[in-house]
């Protein structure tokens, strides 16, 4: 059985660096997460972009980058000259020539960052989606801009926004004469994204906004299910596979420790004739044909044989390395597992057969014999057949 159970150590741990493998990918795969700021090496190239109404509305509000590296710093001035007065800064989604890059977002669903504003102030955000029926490359009023908006103060605070739920400016479909009903938007084709100044917003007053630790990620279920299949089938395929060969072994196993019990039994005609001696020939030889008897012991054995107890003892631990009573029941156990291999026979008569009178007992000494009780021992050898 030792090489059934270093076996199946080996595979047992295979299976657990597999499984832990499987886990660490599909755990990443379900739940994504990239930060924009600050950029990581596998997170999408940006550049920065500053606009207000002063380009193209008439306006003359400013803002101005402080910072875009570690935090997004910027600082804006929103007059009321414009009919529509803005300032908004853009992270543009680029590639490594820095051409514009339309970026799959899809599975992504939230993004959450940490702003503080001074003074308070109602932001808002949006993507910049690319629409197959109104967009044009590189002009991004064109692009579809899903939108939400949050508060800040003066002290940092975590705000969520989901990606899947943003809201398109009735503006967009009066300019593009787009249908109300067209509500869905495509996150496989984004732009970029931008925080802009509101009309709650301060007028006429500097306003400074400080976001931090922009991450966006996603929830994908289909990986962890997939996980669970996976997991169940390869462990349900060990156990049956453990149960199995655990069978075939043991099978293999009591098959050696019976043949190499059978000589015990046949002990008289293997064994005797090389003793010279007449005393070790009488013990062995009567043991071989006397112990089925239930009523042999070692007293009984000293009456017919004239042979002292010491000498018995002395010849069995010299030629077989047992004391009486340990000869004896192996002979005895040898025998019941040949008749339980081979008979059909119920196992209660062949305890008795064998020496027996007490069945538990028997039923004790063959498990630890042979590590299974003879009912057991004997389904196995039925299986085998």
């Amino acid at each position: 059985m030792q090489q059934f159970y270093k076996r199946a150590l080996v595979i047992l741990v295979l299976l657990i660096i597999a499984s832990a493998i499987g886990a660490y990918v599909c755990v990443q795969r379900a739940f994504p997460e990239m930060f924009l700021l600050p950029a990581e090496e596998d997170s999408v190239l940006w550049l920065s972009d500053l606009r207000t109404d002063s380009r193209d509305d008439g306006g003359d509000s400013t803002i101005h980058l402080v910072d875009d590296r570690f935090s997004l710093n910027f600082k804006f001035f929103v007059t009321e000259t414009a009919a529509y007065p803005f300032s908004s800064i853009s992270l543009l989604f680029k590639d490594a020539a820095g051409e514009e890059s339309l970026t799959d977002l899809s599975r992504y669903e939230e993004l959450t960052f940490n702003v503080r504003c001074a003074p308070n102030n109602v932001l808002s955000f949006s993507l910049y989606t690319f629409d197959e029926h109104t967009s044009v490359t590189g002009k991004y009023l064109t692009y579809r801009g899903p939108i939400g908006f949050f508060s800040c103060k003066n002290e940092w605070a975590q705000v969520r926004m989901d990606l899947t739920r943003l809201d398109t400016p009735q503006w967009w479909f009066d300019m593009f004469g787009q249908e109300l009903s067209r509500k869905g938007y495509n996150l496989q084709k984004v732009a970029g994204l931008t925080f802009a100044s509101t009309f709650q917003s301060p007028k006429n007053t500097e306003s400074e906004v400080i976001i931090s630790n922009i991450k966006i990620a996603g929830e994908q279920w289909s990986y962890i299910y997939a996980l669970c299949v996976f997991l169940a089938l390869i462990w349900l395929g060990f156990v049956i596979w453990l149960m199995r060969q655990h069978t075939r072994f043991l099978i293999k196993d009591l098959e050696e420790k019976v043949q190499r019990d059978r000589p015990l039994v046949a002990y008289q005609q293997l064994s005797v004739e090389p003793h010279r001696e007449k005393e070790r020939a009488q013990v062995l030889s009567f043991m071989a044909t006397e112990y089925s008897n239930s009523e042999l012991n070692l007293e009984s054995m000293v009456t017919k044989l004239g042979v002292s107890r010491t000498k018995i003892n002395d010849i069995l631990k010299s030629e077989m390395g047992y004391t009486f009573t340990t000869y004896l029941n192996k002979l005895r156990l040898a025998e019941a597992a040949r008749l339980i291999a081979e008979k059909d026979v119920n196992v209660s008569e062949i305890a008795y057969l064998v020496g027996y009178n007490n069945v538990s007992y028997f039923n004790k000494l063959f498990k630890e014999e042979y590590g299974c009780t003879p009912k057991v021992f004997k389904n196995l050898c039925g299986s085998k057949k």
